[in-house]
């Protein structure tokens, strides 16, 4: 698998690509505003067709892009339904840019596996920052594209509609049975990995709750 990684858009959300270098395959996760070209230029310097858009959630600053990419991918959206109504019919509250609405093929759910050439990804359904959000396991490549659940130091925002802090400290302490050396990919903020991020992850679970 290769990972290309760009910052996009006014509050900075990372945008992912990964390919199956053997088939040619692709699929980007959070298409934000503005990454269309990148993500096109990006596949075509490899002549990698993208097969699946992914929305780890429904916020604003993550699916900006998701119609302007599938208009110049053909690709298919996937989010979790949980989170498909604010896709389909999205707020711009707080956003400096209006944001088109964009409708999901594919219905994530907790169990289902997202495969694209030889490789796979597992969705886990981890609420908390909405109740759709969702975080996506490589299991061979110890890889967790992780969304705004779990960030380098600390978890995403419960106080936006939607918000739960008891699903949030729920969906933390699954996490924690990742590997530890399985890499965090977020959707805002620098990588890191799960044995990093486990000594305040083990609190959160041992207390079954969100501490200050």
């Amino acid at each position: 698998m290769e990972v290309l990684h760009t910052v996009v858009g006014p509050i900075a959300t990372n945008v992912y690509v990964l390919g199956d270098e053997r088939t040619r395959e692709a699929i980007a996760v959070d298409t934000a505003t503005p990454c269309v070209a990148w993500v096109t230029e990006r596949l075509a310097a490899r002549g990698w067709t993208l097969k699946l858009v992914v929305s780890s959630h429904r916020h604003w600053d993550h699916i900006g892009d998701n119609a302007a990419v599938m208009a110049a991918t053909d690709a298919a959206l996937a989010a979790h339904v949980l989170d498909v109504p604010g896709i389909r019919d999205p707020r711009s509250t707080g956003a400096p840019f209006v944001i088109p609405p964009s409708v999901p093929a594919v219905e994530l759910a907790e169990g289902d596996r997202i495969t694209f050439g030889d490789l796979r990804l597992e969705v886990l359904h981890t609420p908390g920052h909405t109740p759709g959000s969702v975080c996506l396991f490589a299991p061979a490549e110890g890889l967790l594209l992780s969304g705004d659940t779990l960030f380098a130091g600390g978890w995403g925002r419960v106080d936006l509609d939607g918000g739960s802090p008891d699903a949030m400290a729920t969906s933390i302490a699954r996490l924690t049975v990742l590997p530890d050396v399985t890499q965090v990919l977020p959707g805002h903020g620098p990588a890191t990995t799960i044995g990093r991020e486990r000594p305040w992850m083990g609190l959160v679970a041992q207390a079954g709750r969100l501490f200050a």
